[in-house]
């Protein structure tokens, strides 16, 4: 099983990320946080790479009854999407709940991740009729 799930947008990634934050609303998930690694990458090697952020997607309803039921599994959250520009268009790479979940042997945080697996198959679906 690939620890992945994947699509793209033929869009730039600052407009194909605005889209994806839309689509993962109707799918009751927000972004949480924004890493621009490209900027990092410029402002602490001073080296150009091509556009890549890493995106913190996050449900607080199903992120409680994980933490909840293994407070550790928290280090699991929140689910991370990869994207990265190429030939400008936005490839997405989202963390694939079920096997990066399965690392924490819990019934309730099992559920959970398939619930997110849901939520996120939704989105990707949504997203790829754009």
């Amino acid at each position: 099983m690939s620890y992945t799930l994947n699509t793209r947008l033929k869009q730039p990634i600052d407009e194909a990320i605005e889209t994806l934050k839309s689509v993962l609303m109707t799918h009751k998930l927000g972004i949480v946080s924004e890493i621009n690694v490209q900027a990092t990458v410029k402002t602490k090697l001073n080296e150009d790479i091509a556009p890549y952020r890493i995106l913190g997607a996050c449900n607080p309803g199903m992120a409680k009854k994980i933490i909840e039921a293994a407070p550790e599994a928290g280090a699991l959250l929140p689910c991370t999407i990869v994207a990265r520009e190429e030939a400008g268009e936005t490839i997405f790479h989202f963390m694939a709940p079920e096997p990066v979940l399965g690392l924490e042997d819990n019934e309730t945080v099992q559920e959970v991740a398939k619930l997110a697996t849901t939520h996120l198959t939704a989105a990707i679906a949504d997203l790829e009729k754009i």
